[in-house]
């Protein structure tokens, strides 16, 4: 089951927004295939915009760098950079943002043109109104939790 599969539209919008244990054990056992938007360099290895995707591939996932900064990377992790979410290709399972709350709202075109199944703001990250406009558009959304974590925690 992937994200797309338990997401509503309409006037249930708000059963997009996910933070409940078992939805969040279910979208990280489907994630198959993440965009990680804010994607550092190997430079920056020590920073969860780097560890958190190469654990991602250490454990199977197969990741979309999309850097926000760095143009001159052509490649992270072995995997070639894209320069937007939209520009990862179907399917995609899963947006896993490393973007300031305050920068979340300038990506919101290209999160929605994507249709991701989910969108993932990770620890520390919160946005409602760019949550709410996602989550209206029948994108799954969790905010403020950290992939590695939960990946850690369901998937074994």
């Amino acid at each position: 089951m992937n994200g797309a599969e338990y997401a509503v539209s309409g006037h249930d919008w708000e059963q997009n927004l996910v933070d409940d244990d078992a939805r969040i054990a279910q979208i990280v056992r489907s994630a198959k295939r993440v965009a990680v938007l804010g994607i550092k360099t190997d430079e920056q290895r020590d920073q969860a915009a780097y560890y958190v995707p190469e654990y991602l591939v250490a454990h199977g996932v197969e990741i979309v760098p999309v850097p926000v900064y760095y143009p001159d990377a052509r490649e992270i992790l072995g995997k070639p950079v894209v320069r937007r979410v939209v520009d990862a290709g179907q399917p995609l399972d899963l947006v896993d943002v490393f973007r300031r709350p305050k920068d979340v709202a300038a990506h919101l075109d290209d999160l929605l043109a994507a249709r991701p199944a989910v969108v993932w703001l990770q620890l520390g990250i919160r946005d409602d109104a760019s949550a709410e406009k996602l989550a209206r558009a029948g994108i799954i959304v969790v905010q403020d939790r950290c992939l590695l974590v939960e990946h850690r925690r369901y998937v074994r």
